[in-house]
């Protein structure tokens, strides 16, 4: 039998793609094939280094298709929150830096303009896609230079009200302003399929919008009664089989539902849509999360968001066994309290797993709310249920907190509501880097008037800081705890509440006072070791509360040490600001004492492993010590000008 010719292999055409310039050079047949490969690239990366896989994957034909068939980075094209990017930046200049996402000196797990000119806007927080590309649409249109504004955001997006303050505003943009819908979850589409994608091809089409634009014109000439029944029509035309009436509503010219995995389907569809006169125009996609890879697909998260995994199998790394994370903590704390309490209620933002109350939805799930991506909506929902007598908890991150910071003022501190903040991913967060960072609440919540301010130490404290919560009924009380595990330390059998403004002593000493709240507790102890190893003894403070202060203690601590630091994670304006004024009103430094504050630098850290985070922001034991020692101008040979 003779031999078959030895056939040299074909270089895959993603290597032949640096650049959205490379692929546009690409036949439209051979997209396919170059999008089977980024899915690949894709699955093998994060496979590498974790992150979100599921969302990357459902996007990565559109991500293709609109790199095709728009002129990226003159139009800017925005990810809605930034999870979906990867395959993005693999096609945009930096699939030989992609094994390095969410690592120390890495890419970043969202879109960043510093990164690449295909990242116009950068972006992790949901629903500000629209906004933004309406921004550049009609930046271009004022200036008089080529470029659209692209936003892709997806149905879970969709829930926040931001999206739709877009979209009220858009018409002025016209056809400067393109939004993409990716409906990942069949919230809102019918079934898709060859007669919906003609619909969408024909409809989105130069003819038909030629036709319809002259059919206006005409209308317009009519008495007014025909008027509306010529608009009426062509509604109705299209909505019978299209639907979209709510965006017509807006102002949005709608095409679809298609469907986002066929290139067939999707190319023409945007290419009519790129060369349109009409607009704003919103082009709905039907995708799915996790798209061809089967582990993913199968999975009920479909793999959102991942650790290192086996590309093979799909088994993602397991953490060595150790303490609750404190989210845990707090779910289960606040579920056992719900037991006894039918007044309390927990209230999320989209959050249900990441704040650890999917345990409190399934032991009372009458009394849990998932409000969607909508914070504003959910502080203010949380108010008029304390008004009305309920406990409620709203458990937000610090970071999504922030988009609610009027509620907070308005509707519940001004009123002394007594809605209870749980503040997950309080502190530097790891791989999320800066922008979830929650490095900023003790400031915006303990300068308002009638709040009450904790900080957990660890988790026995974040579990008598949830029972204080439930138990405080005078006004609003928040309680921050970070990212990750416990300390290993017993959770207590029944919960107490504490005292409110009164914090504890750790550790006696003399001559240095550490004023810790929150983590860094550990830390403080680990400092105070090598101090006495110095000849320094140290009295290690856990404040707990930021506000109200526990004053009696402050004053003795700052008054009976020669050297007193704080110490927070969080940024400036936080706890050592408020134990600065209290020490300015009262003249406790007039004695010489050296009072130090030890904060979050004035900077947006990127990601890295948090202990590193830490290390470089000089919140470790080490920068503790370091920070006495030069306090007391201390020196190897012994401590001088110490008076």
């Amino acid at each position: 039998m003779a031999e078959a010719p030895n056939t040299p292999p074909t270089t895959p055409l993603l290597d032949t793609v640096d650049t959205p310039h490379d692929l546009r050079r690409l036949k439209p047949e051979q997209l396919r094939q170059l999008a089977d490969e980024l899915r690949q690239e894709t699955i093998a990366a994060v496979g590498v280094t974790g992150g979100h896989l599921g969302s990357g994957l459902g996007v990565v034909e559109l991500t293709v298709a609109i790199h095709y068939v728009f002129d990226t980075p003159t139009d800017r094209l925005i990810w809605d929150v930034g999870h979906q990017c990867y395959p993005h930046k693999i096609l945009t200049g930096r699939r030989d830096r992609i094994r390095t996402l969410r690592q120390g000196g890495g890419l970043s797990g969202f879109t960043k303009r510093s990164e690449s000119e295909y990242d116009p806007f950068g972006a992790a927080h949901s629903s500000t896609s629209i906004s933004a590309a309406l921004g550049f649409a009609t930046a271009s249109k004022l200036a008089g230079v080529p470029g659209k504004g692209i936003a892709v955001i997806g149905d879970g997006a969709m829930s926040a009200g931001m999206a739709y303050e877009a979209m009220n505003n858009a018409e002025a943009a016209g056809n400067r302003l393109v939004v993409i819908l990716n409906d990942n979850d069949m919230s809102i589409a019918p079934p898709v399929g060859g007669l919906s994608a003609y619909l969408s091809r024909m409809v989105s089409s130069r003819e038909f919008l030629g036709v319809r634009d002259v059919m206006k014109r005409i209308a317009k000439r009519l008495p007014r009664p025909f008027q509306s029944a010529a608009r009426k029509t062509d509604e109705y035309a299209r909505g019978m089989t299209m639907g979209g009436t709510l965006f017509e509503e807006l102002g949005f010219y709608y095409v679809g539902p298609i469907d986002g995995h066929n290139l067939d389907h999707l190319i023409p569809v945007l290419e009519n849509v790129r060369d349109a006169e009409e607009g704003p125009i919103l082009v709905h996609v039907v995708t799915k999360k996790g798209k061809g890879y089967a582990p993913a697909e199968k999975a009920a998260d479909k793999y959102h968001g991942v650790q290192k995994f086996d590309v093979v199998t799909g088994t993602q790394a397991k953490a060595p066994p150790g303490p609750p994370a404190y989210q845990n903590v707090f779910g289960e704390m606040l579920a056992k309290a719900a037991d006894v309490d039918d007044r309390i209620c927990a209230i999320t933002a989209a959050m249900p797993s990441g704040t650890g109350l999917d345990r409190f939805a399934a032991a009372h799930p009458d009394r849990f709310f998932d409000v969607g991506i909508a914070e504003q909506h959910a502080v203010t929902f949380a108010a008029g249920l304390a008004a009305q007598g309920m406990r409620p908890f709203c458990a937000i991150y610090s970071t999504f907190l922030q988009r609610a910071y009027d509620q907070v003022v308005h509707d519940v501190a001004i009123q002394n509501l007594p809605v209870r903040f749980a503040i997950d991913r309080a502190g530097l967060v790891g791989a999320d880097g800066a922008t979830h960072a929650g490095s900023f609440d003790v400031t915006y919540l303990a300068t308002l008037p009638n709040f009450v301010v904790m900080a957990a130490a660890d988790e026995a404290e974040l579990a008598h800081m949830v029972q204080t919560c439930v138990e405080h009924d005078s006004g609003p009380i928040a309680v921050r705890y970070p990212r990750g595990n416990g300390t290993g330390v017993a959770l207590p059998d029944v919960p107490t509440a504490l005292e409110i403004g009164k914090g504890r002593v750790v550790r006696e000493g003399k001559a240095v006072a550490i004023l810790s709240l929150g983590t860094r507790l550990a830390e403080a102890l680990k400092a105070a070791d090598t101090l006495e190893a110095k000849g320094l003894t140290t009295t290690v403070a856990d404040l707990r509360f930021a506000k109200p202060l526990d004053e009696a203690l402050i004053r003795r601590l700052l008054t009976t040490h020669e050297v007193a630091v704080t110490i927070e994670e969080n940024a400036v304006g936080g706890l050592g600001a408020h134990v600065l004024t209290m020490a300015s009103d009262e003249g406790l430094t007039d004695n010489g004492l050296r009072i130090r504050t030890m904060r979050l630098p004035d900077l947006f850290q990127d990601q890295d492993k948090p202990d590193v985070q830490y290390a470089q922001a000089r919140l470790d034991a080490d920068a503790i010590v370091e920070t006495v020692l030069k306090a007391l101008r201390y020196n190897e040979a012994g401590v001088i000008a110490r008076a």
